[in-house]
């Protein structure tokens, strides 16, 4: 035999490393590292076991056989076993996958909380602003009526009551603050509110301005026509009234379709963020962090149930919270949601069965 044909015959029976299986990296890759944790953990390994990854490493770098690859994949099925529910993926994502699955749950949860909190601190300064509004106009006409029947059309010879002036001076501060809060709702309320024209100043310096807006709300001095002092300032508390009832209408239909409509939404998918932020933290703990799609269609979910969950009352009177609480829980927790429709569903496809025949 020449040394040609000697040489040939060798190389065809050592094993070559180009020649090994596509998966032999990969599954020495996933082994070595099931073998790291299980080291780190202080989980007890057969020898043969890791006799059978150390064989496989350094065959991989001369060459392989049948025999390793076989080896290897039993190891491999071994500590699969022995170290569930950890296993060589989560392993990986746990080593590369957690700054940006961490960062992109913090945008979120960063972008939703710059969007609610702001429009629940707009809803709760309308609702107080509003809800003092409405309490002033009810003092006011209350005020109207009771100055009204007091003072009368004919003159007074009692003009010097201090009752009567105590309730004048009441009347006309309760007006301006009908007035003043009016002008503070106005500017967080789109589209703004018209003032109307009598209340506002004519054109002139700030001086004959401010004498215009004083002679409007204020009581002159000295009181000497109680009536004439009445009836100017239930004019202006005509055009007051007016301008806070309009304004107090476009609050309530904007900020209840914002209250209805997006903000159930947004907390909906603030609660998916807080329930990804949980179970990350977990998957973190145990090692059994594994990237999925299923996150986003979670985050769609979420926005569903957001957006219908007003339209079940049933299922916001069981739970005995606000309808953004429901949103929010909706989110952490679709699976509660999912629950309540389906008992719905079967309600309705809920038959009678037919009575038994009895037997003869």
């Amino acid at each position: 035999m020449t040394n040609a044909a000697i040489i040939d015959a060798d190389a065809d029976q050592a094993p070559h490393k180009a020649h090994s299986p596509s998966y032999f990296l990969e599954a020495l890759e996933d082994a070595e590292r099931l073998l790291k944790y299980a080291a780190e953990m202080g989980v007890d390994v057969i020898p043969e076991t890791r006799s059978a990854i150390l064989r496989a490493r350094v065959t991989h770098s001369s060459g392989w056989t049948e025999e390793v690859a076989a080896d290897l994949l039993l190891a491999l099925t071994s500590l699969a076993a022995r170290l569930k529910p950890v296993t060589a993926s989560s392993l990986e994502a746990c080593h590369s996958e957690t700054r940006p699955t961490m960062r992109t749950y913090l945008v979120w949860a960063f972008i939703l909380s710059a969007i609610i909190i702001p429009a629940s601190i707009l809803m709760f300064v309308t609702a107080s602003i509003s809800d003092a509004i409405r309490t002033d106009i009810t003092t006011a006409n209350a005020l109207t009526v009771k100055l009204t029947s007091e003072l009368g059309p004919p003159p007074r010879s009692d003009v010097g009551a201090s009752t009567e002036i105590a309730e004048l001076q009441e009347y006309a501060a309760t007006v301006r603050s009908i007035y003043a809060r009016a002008r503070r709702l106005n500017r967080i309320v789109f589209p703004h509110v018209a003032v109307p024209p009598p209340l506002v100043p004519p054109a002139g310096n700030e001086a004959e301005r401010a004498d215009y807006l004083k002679k409007k709300f204020e009581l002159s001095i000295p009181l000497t026509d109680l009536p004439a002092e009445r009836d100017n300032i239930a004019v202006t508390y005509q055009d007051v009234r007016f301008f806070a009832q309009n304004i107090m209408s476009d609050t309530s239909t904007f900020y209840g379709a914002l209250n209805s409509c997006i903000l159930p939404i947004l907390y909906a998918l603030l609660g998916t963020c807080a329930y990804l932020l949980r179970t990350f933290e977990d998957q973190m703990s145990n090692r059994t962090f594994i990237p999925s799609s299923a996150n986003s269609a979670r985050f769609v979910i979420a926005a569903i149930g957001g957006t219908v969950i007003g339209l079940f009352s049933g299922f916001t009177a069981q739970a005995n919270a606000s309808p953004l609480a429901l949103a929010f829980l909706v989110g952490y927790a679709v699976e509660v949601f999912f629950t309540f429709l389906e008992s719905l569903i079967k309600s309705f496809t809920r038959t009678t069965s037919p009575p038994a025949t009895p037997n003869p």
